[in-house]
């Protein structure tokens, strides 16, 4: 039997994330991985875990193993409500969608925004797992210019100008795959734009509490609420295991995202609801938080000396100031998914830049580095072999482009 004449139309839009591709290879023993943004298993709190365990089996016995309300475990949702007021997003617990990470918010808003044709604008470069959401509803992606401070404000303003825009989606803090941060100035002018044109935004914040140096500003959400999706997860910051995430939206949205959710997994898993619910009710989360950062603090330090040290001049990097990522860009037509191959025999990965863009096979001169997960040790050891086999591959670039 041939089964692949059963599949729908929309699957000639899904494809395999490239990233989670990758991340078999740096799975090989010996590499030194600077590619996925995965978060290091030594900041999870183990310890912790296990008391909140004995907490919720003695406060909720068999109701944290029963199946429960799509909107979310209500214990989650009200201490998700102060914690979510110290970024600038004010809700209720009403107001608050617990979903399945942030990914399946993503899904879900793709689901029912996103039509074949509609316009949606992304950052360029953009999360690569927030094309995965959309691609299957068959999105016309309109790029938005970036430069250091992130999305530039009069892009959006000429995107929303040309034509109707159905969505926009933005990661305005520590942005993946980039590691930028919109301005509190820009903010406020993105903010002005979208509520000028009527414009909806997808407000992703994954990496907000993971500041290394500067002040925090608030999410972009709380200039203008009814404009905006928020969209936050426990990854980070607690385990990305537990695969808990959650989104405060416009009621009619929130109200179809529920529908949604109810097709895809009925609602997420109780007993890890209350965990995260237990993390914030009882304090952990404020203690958990500084600790993470202190533990990644010096891995941030360490790439940012390294990629002063060793690599060429060619090379020009973001200069974050928190989050799990600096972008690399080279100004020499060099082709770095080509030169991921040659890496990677010499036991360092990269995550190739094309990949975070709407358009496939363009901005081949572009890289993104992980600092979270490898220690500094490592990360200077890998950056200097990178930049070695950056300047092997440039030397040849300049030949054959006669320079």
């Amino acid at each position: 039997m041939s089964h692949e004449e059963l599949l729908a139309g929309r699957t000639a839009h899904m494809e395999s994330n490239a990233i989670r591709e990758i991340l078999k290879v740096t799975a090989q023993p010996g590499v030194i991985s600077l590619a996925g943004g995965i978060p290091a298993p030594e900041s999870f709190p183990v310890d912790a875990i296990a008391r909140f365990t004995s907490v919720i089996l003695q406060r909720y016995g068999g109701r944290a193993f029963q199946y429960d309300l799509t909107e979310g475990f209500r214990p989650l949702r009200e201490a998700l409500v102060p914690f979510l007021a110290r970024k600038g997003v004010k809700t209720s617990p009403d107001g608050v969608l617990v979903t399945s990470g942030s990914q399946g918010a993503l899904d879900a808003l793709g689901k029912i925004l996103v039509s074949r044709g509609d316009r949606v604008a992304v950052e360029a470069p953009t999360y690569l797992g927030a094309l995965s959401a959309f691609n299957p509803y068959g999105p016309e992606y309109v790029e938005l210019a970036t430069d250091e401070e992130g999305v530039i404000p009069e892009s959006l303003e000429e995107r929303l100008n040309e034509a109707p825009v159905k969505l926009i989606y933005l990661v305005p803090t520590f942005q993946n795959p980039s590691g930028r941060t919109l301005s509190l100035e820009r903010r406020a002018k993105i903010a002005d734009i979208i509520i000028r044109h009527n414009a909806l935004v997808i407000e992703d914040d994954p990496y907000n509490d993971l500041r290394y140096r500067g002040e925090a500003l608030p999410a972009l959400h709380s200039w203008a609420p009814d404009n905006i999706i928020y969209l936050g997860t426990f990854s980070k910051i607690f385990a990305p295991g537990v695969r808990v995430g959650f989104a405060v939206a416009p009621a009619t949205i929130s109200r179809w995202m529920v529908l949604a959710k109810q097709g895809t997994d009925l609602h997420t898993g109780t007993f890890n609801q209350a965990l995260c619910a237990e993390y914030l009710q009882s304090g952990e989360v404020d203690r958990q938080i500084p600790r993470v950062v202190e533990l990644y603090r010096p891995r941030f330090h360490a790439m940012l000396r390294a990629l002063e040290e060793h690599f060429p001049p060619w090379v020009h990097w973001s200069n974050p100031d928190g989050g799990m990522f600096v972008w690399a860009e080279s100004s020499l037509e060099l082709d770095l998914l080509d030169i991921y191959h040659r890496a990677v025999s010499r036991n360092v990965a990269y995550v190739p830049g094309t990949f975070f863009y709407a358009t496939p096979g363009t901005h081949l001169n572009t890289m993104r580095l992980n600092f979270t997960m490898p220690d500094e040790q490592h990360i200077a050891r890998a950056v200097a072999t990178l930049a070695e086999v950056l300047l092997e591959a440039g030397e040849g670039a300049k030949i054959g482009q006669g320079l």
